[in-house]
């Protein structure tokens, strides 16, 4: 996140960030003294945070600690699921988890209380007591006005974000999954999955950020399947991205709510619609990238990096393709090239960010695509990762197709489908038959601030980059 981020729905947190890997990134969610007598300790209100800056609620995924445990300052109190992850959620006072407002499963808005913290165990009462008055009373409202970030007491744990401003103190501490094996590393809620489902973590394999154990890896020992790490890049022609979603069993007729992320994603769709878009279609050989990528393959670079590469520098020679318009009365020149790519995640999807495509090696840029995919996965990218791109590639060439369409994410100029490569007859210029690999781009714009001529001249110049790719690994 580029910058101190403040909510004002009874919240207001700033989020810190270090680009140490061995850092934690918290998130101060706001908690408020309720009024008491002045012989009465403190009991504070721990309010839903906002975990992201589309975030306007939250789901209770599940409560690491049960009502009357006593609490030290950074133990993780529960796993709360926003629109794009799930993250832990720590005290950050001692004291007594007295009474829970908002039960697993259930949905509060951001700013709203979900619990009380008690600092004796003599307050307990009281405090369910005043939950339970504050539940019957305004069970859409929190009791307390807002408060500053200094009276906050829980922080939302993630794996460490990029390098950003940053407004707090970090806690130094290790990586969750940097133990050399001397401890499980998993999230509060998969521990707790495996308590209930009976499942050793011990013979278990992490899928989440540097071997994390997540819920999803428990669900599959349970199916008695071996958890794989994710390997293949989204662009892989394989069925290994595909098979590797989960199938889960669902009753036929049956009415199922939106989740967090699937409410995110309709909101985006809709908002869309108030931008006045057009598509060009784009036919490219793509003989000579196939053969770099067999070349380059073995050390590590994938597809997806290589067309996102490939689309940043022809970016570069057309800048008004990398505008946003957000207002409808000017664009804006975006000052760097941040390719998102979108990623189908079990339940949802999410379009990681290749932050300045343009300015990174090929390789770099690979490793960072392997890490940002094992990250949404795991649902543990931060919002730096998943809300800053000025360019969106949309790729189902995987699964066979050749052609589609895609939706112009809001506040963005552009986005290009990718369809797979497929043999083609074509007539050669010395005027033969010939077959070459080609395949289908189409590319939806914002009309407002981009023309015809402006996307058919940058295409032209991504068919010459992909055509002739030696400059790619430069």
């Amino acid at each position: 996140m580029a910058g101190a981020l403040q909510l004002h729905l009874r919240s207001s947190f700033l989020p810190s960030s270090s680009s140490h890997p061995k850092l934690r990134r918290r998130i101060f969610a706001t908690t408020a003294p309720l009024r008491r007598r002045p012989t009465e300790g403190k009991i504070r209100e721990i309010f839903m945070p906002a975990l992201s800056s589309t975030m306007t609620e939250g789901k209770i995924v599940s409560w690491v600690k049960s009502e009357g445990d006593k609490l030290s300052k950074g133990e993780s109190v529960v796993v709360v699921e926003s629109d794009k992850a799930d993250m832990d959620v720590e005290t950050f006072y001692d004291g007594y988890l007295a009474a829970i407002m908002v039960d697993e499963g259930g949905i509060a808005t951001v700013g709203s209380a979900i619990a009380l913290l008690a600092e004796t165990e003599e307050e307990i009462p009281l405090a369910k007591s005043k939950a339970s008055s504050s539940s019957s009373a305004h069970p859409e409202e929190a009791s307390s006005p807002p408060v500053s970030p200094q009276e906050s007491a829980i922080a939302t744990v993630a794996s460490p974000p990029g390098p950003a401003k940053s407004d707090l103190t970090l806690a130094s501490s290790a990586h969750p999954a940097s133990d050399a094996g001397l401890r499980i590393v998993a999230t509060p809620y998969a521990k707790k999955l495996a308590r209930d489902l009976k499942v050793e973590l011990q013979s278990v394999v992490g899928t989440g950020p540097m071997g994390r154990i997540v819920a999803k890896d428990v669900e599959s020992a349970v199916d008695g399947a071996a958890s794989v790490a994710i390997t293949a890049p989204i662009t892989s022609a394989t069925k290994a991205v595909a098979d590797s979603t989960p199938k889960v069993p669902v009753e036929l007729g049956s009415v199922v709510p939106f989740t967090a992320m699937q409410g995110a994603v309709s909101r985006n769709m809709v908002e869309s619609l108030a931008a006045p878009t057009f598509r060009v279609g784009y036919t490219i050989t793509t003989n000579s990238l196939d053969e770099l990528y067999k070349k380059i393959k073995s050390k590590g670079v994938t597809m997806t990096a290589l067309l996102a590469k490939a689309t940043a520098m022809a970016l570069t020679k057309h800048p008004v393709i990398n505008c946003s318009c957000r207002d409808g009365k000017s664009f804006t020149y975006n000052s760097s090239i941040n390719i998102a790519v979108a990623v189908a995640i079990d339940g949802g999807l999410i379009t990681p960010v290749l932050q300045e495509a343009d300015k990174v090696d090929i390789y770099s840029l690979s490793r960072k695509w392997k890490e940002l995919v094992d990250k949404a996965r795991a649902k543990q990218l931060q919002p730096v990762e998943y809300n800053s791109g000025t360019f969106t590639l949309s790729n189902l060439g995987m699964f066979g197709v050749d052609r589609f369409d895609a939706i112009l994410p809001p506040g963005t100029g552009a986005i290009m489908a990718v369809g797979a490569a497929q043999p083609t007859v074509v007539a050669t210029k010395d005027g033969r038959i010939g077959v070459k690999n080609q395949m289908q781009v189409n590319v939806t714009a914002d009309h407002r601030i981009i023309y015809g001529a402006d996307l058919a001249a940058f295409l032209q110049t991504l068919a010459k980059i992909i055509e002739d790719p030696k400059d790619l690994t430069f």
